[in-house]
C-alpha cells in the first residue's frame, strides 16, 4: 500500500462538566479518595488518554453508523465488542484498526492515531501556580424505604472550564475512499453529543472540541449528524 499523506487534526478540548477518567488504585485507605482521575506520573497534571478518546469515537460510530453500513458486523455491537471483521471496506477496522492476529494484508495499517491530550499552556501554568485543583464530587445511593442517602463515595473530577490540547494524525493510502476522514469528524461530534470518560449518565464528561483544524483548515463539527 502506498502512503499518500498524513493529515494533522488539531484543536482544544474544553471541559463543560466535570471530567472523570479514572486512574484506579491498588488499595483504598479509610476515608481516602476511591476514584482519582488519571495524572501524569512525573508532573501530576491531569490528562486525557488518547485511548479514551479513540475508544469512545469507535464505540459511538459503530452503534450509530458502521453497523448499518455493514449489517454483518452488527453481532459485534450487540455483544458489546468492537468489530473485528478485518475486511477491506469496513470503515471501523480500517480507521481504528484491529488485532494483528485478525488483520488481513488488504486492510493495511490503522489510519487514525490519537495522541494523549495534555493541559494547554494556560492551564498548565495555572496548575503550576496551584490555581487549578481537582474537584471532589460525592456520590451515594438512595435508600428507597427511608428516603436517605447511603454510602457516600468521593469522585475526583477535572473541573469545568479546563482546556486540553488535542492532536490526531490520519494516514491516507492510495485507494482509500475520499470521505473516510469524514467519519473521524463525525465521531468527534458524537462525543460532543454524548460524553467522555466515566459516570457520564450522572452528569460527568460533557466536552466540546474548539478551534478544530485539519491541515490548517477550519472544521465545523456542527454539520455532522448521526
Amino acid at each position: 500500500m502506498q502512503l499518500e499523506m498524513i493529515k494533522q487534526i488539531t484543536g482544544t478540548i474544553t471541559v463543560l462538566t466535570g471530567l472523570h477518567i479514572g486512574a484506579g488504585k491498588d488499595s483504598l485507605e479509610i476515608g481516602g479518595l476511591d476514584q482519582p482521575v488519571i495524572k501524569h506520573p512525573l508532573t501530576s497534571e491531569p490528562y486525557i488518554p488518547g485511548s479514551s478518546i479513540k475508544g469512545k469515537m469507535r464505540s459511538l460510530l459503530e452503534i450509530s453508523r458502521f453497523s448499518s453500513l455493514r449489517p454483518e458486523t452488527r453481532q459485534y455491537v450487540v455483544k458489546g465488542k468492537p468489530c473485528a471483521c478485518a475486511q477491506p471496506g469496513c470503515p471501523a477496522c480500517t480507521i481504528f484498526g484491529t488485532s494483528a492476529a485478525e488483520k488481513g494484508p488488504e486492510l493495511g495499517p490503522t489510519r487514525l492515531i490519537v495522541r494523549d491530550a495534555s493541559l494547554t499552556t494556560k492551564w498548565r501554568e495555572k496548575f503550576k501556580e496551584n490555581e487549578l485543583t481537582m474537584e471532589i464530587k460525592y456520590e451515594n445511593t438512595i435508600d428507597r424505604v427511608r428516603g436517605v442517602a447511603d454510602h457516600p463515595r468521593p469522585l475526583e473530577r477535572v473541573p469545568a472550564g479546563v482546556e486540553f490540547d488535542f492532536h490526531l494524525s490520519f494516514k491516507v493510502f492510495h485507494g482509500d475512499p475520499a470521505d473516510l476522514i469524514e467519519d473521524v469528524f463525525r465521531g468527534l461530534r458524537l462525543i460532543e453529543l454524548d460524553a467522555l470518560g466515566g459516570n457520564s449518565s450522572r452528569g460527568c464528561g460533557q466536552v466540546r472540541f474548539d478551534n478544530l483544524r485539519c491541515d490548517g483548515e477550519s472544521v465545523d463539527l456542527s454539520q455532522y449528524t448521526l
